[in-house]
Parts: C-alpha cells; structure tokens; sequence
C-alpha cells in the first residue's frame, strides 16, 4: 500500500478484527460440513462496500482466517484467505459507494456475486480438502444461507452506517 498513512492502517486493523470477532461471535455449527455458518460476511460486505475492494480484500481474508485458527479451523485458514479475500475485492470492485442511497442496483448485484463467488470457493475448496467433488455439494445450502445472509444483515447496518458522520469522512472512494 504506497503512502499508507496510519489512519489507513487503523481503519483497516479495525475492519480485519470486525470481520474476525463477527465470525466468531456467534457460530452455527453444521455437522454435514464440519463447517459453521456465521455472520463475519456481512462485515466483508461493509469493508469491501465502503471502503473499496483493497480493503474488502485484506479484511475479508485475514480476518475470516484469523477466525478459522482461532476456533479450531486451521486446515480452512488458507482456502479462507483466498476465498474470503477474493470475495470482498470482487464486492469491492463492483460496489458502487459514490452514491448516497446503498441500495442500488450496481451494490446488489456486487452482494450477490460476492455470495455465490464464496459458495463456489468453498465448494472447490472442500473438493481439494476432502479429495472429493461430491462430498462438498453438501456445503451449498448452508453457504447459500451465511452469504445471502450475510448480504441481508449488511443492509441495515451499511444504511444505517451511511448515514453517519463518521463513514463519510473515513470511506474511500
């Protein structure tokens, strides 16, 4: 990141940790996947929406692998780091932060990209895992429910959020 200044450094500790404490905070096992569904993603969604796709790349990949190693995912640490990552540069390369309303067409479709990019990361992901293609098509209900979920709880809060002093001084455009 040339010229980084130390804002810019804060900012984005502060959107890996908001990405990591949200996946761990309340994690729903799903025994089908040794997997878990959580609400981390809608943070990545507000990384990548407000503050561009760098930022939704490194908070969405650290983060979410911090998360894995510290409640016992390891093996998933660096399928996450690239599956989360990517997912918050994709939503961050086609969100659309310049206008003031956040529903709009260009941030939904950013939204639901971003969700299925994350289903088919971690379906490949598990084939690699697992050594199977068949096995992992039993983790597609449950991560079409945490990214859609995910995209659906960022609504509120990034409406919210917008409106808010802070977010219009501090979002990158």
């Amino acid at each position: 990141m040339p010229n980084v200044k130390t804002r810019d450094l804060t900012i984005l500790g502060l959107l890996i940790a908001l990405v990591a404490v949200s996946t761990m905070a309340i994690q729903i096992p799903v025994p089908a996947t040794e997997g878990y569904i959580h609400l981390g993603d809608s943070m990545i969604f507000l990384a990548a929406v407000f503050f561009g796709s760098r930022y939704g790349m490194i908070a969405g990949g650290i983060g979410s692998s911090i998360a894995d190693i510290l409640t016992g995912y390891t093996h998933w640490a660096i399928p996450t780091l690239i599956i989360k990552g990517l997912m918050g540069y994709i939503v961050g390369k086609i969100a659309d932060n310049e206008r003031y309303d956040l529903i709009n067409l260009r941030n939904i479709i950013s939204l639901i990209i971003g969700a299925l990019w994350m289903v088919i990361g971690y379906y490949f992901g598990g084939a690699v895992l697992k050594g199977s293609f068949l096995v992992p098509l039993a983790s597609i209900p449950s991560n079409l429910i945490q990214g859609f979920g995910g995209a659906v709880l960022f609504l509120p809060i990034g409406i919210a959020l917008k409106k808010t002093d802070i977010f219009k001084k501090y979002a990158h455009k």
